[in-house]
């Protein structure tokens, strides 16, 4: 196994832990974590390959190699909230590191990403597109998916302003770890395994999202009938920025309610 992976933690209080969305890195969080870390510890990893954690390249870039790298930096049972593509790590380690989960939240994220028949998704010609554009221009492939992402919002272009400006912060990850984790948007599917799930789950979505569509709501609803919702109304795939007071407001709330008085 790689070395271990670089992580920020502040605050102190219950712990929660943020895992952030391809191509970007933890300090798309930062905003949010001046927020929660007045009552919460808050720990952002960046997956191997992304941000501070640019230099650890896996050999096999697989689900369970990252889940695994990921959870050895969890100390203690924590709220996992994963967004997008750390949707599926945070869900992975809540399957498969219980003892590191004491609840899981997915933000904009899916068990399976790619539009299939009664499955809403991405549509996998777009994903092709991207490992195409991946060989020729890494930087702007992530640029392009930053557009994507903040489609629908309000304010699409402060949305892009503000995200790029976050993730400037930490190094831009290399073609081969983009290429890999793309991989797994395409290929990774929990739908069946996450059934099995039993610890406290929210699911919060924007519903003008054209990555994770707001169709996919009704099926997870199946999939994960104790879980709670939550959809920001006139938000896309980044409601942690476009609509951070909100975010924050239905994160503790949720926390308090379900967690906290537990």
């Amino acid at each position: 196994m790689a070395e271990q992976l670089k992580f920020n933690t502040q605050g102190s209080g219950f712990p929660l832990v943020f895992l952030h969305g391809w191509g970007l890195n933890g300090a798309i969080f930062s905003p949010m974590v001046e927020k929660l870390s007045t009552h919460y510890q808050v720990t952002t990893i960046d997956l191997p390959g992304f941000g501070q954690n640019s230099d650890v390249l896996l050999d096999d870039y697989s689900l369970e190699n990252i889940t695994a790298m990921v959870a050895d930096c969890i100390n203690q049972p924590a709220i996992i909230i994963g967004w997008s593509l750390g949707g599926l790590v945070a869900t992975n380690i809540a399957l498969h590191h219980p003892e590191k989960a004491h609840a899981l939240v997915s933000v904009t994220s899916s068990p399976y990403f790619i539009e299939q028949a009664n499955w809403p998704g991405i549509k996998a010609e777009l994903l092709l597109a991207f490992h195409q554009q991946l060989s020729v221009d890494a930087h702007k492939t992530i640029e392009g998916f930053l557009k994507i992402q903040a489609m629908g919002s309000e304010h699409v272009r402060n949305d892009i302003k503000q995200i790029k400006a976050l993730i400037n912060a930490y190094p831009e990850p290399n073609t081969a770890t983009l290429d890999a984790s793309l991989s797994l948007l395409e290929t990774v599917d929990l739908r069946a395994k996450i059934q099995a799930l039993t610890l406290p789950v929210l699911r919060m979505y924007g519903r003008l999202d054209s990555l994770v569509p707001k169709a996919m709501i009704e099926q997870m609803d199946k999939l994960l009938p104790n879980s709670d919702s939550y959809t920001f109304h006139r938000a896309s795939h980044a409601p942690f920025i476009s609509h951070s007071d909100e975010f924050f407001t239905v994160l503790t709330d949720w926390i308090t309610g379900n967690i906290e008085k537990n």
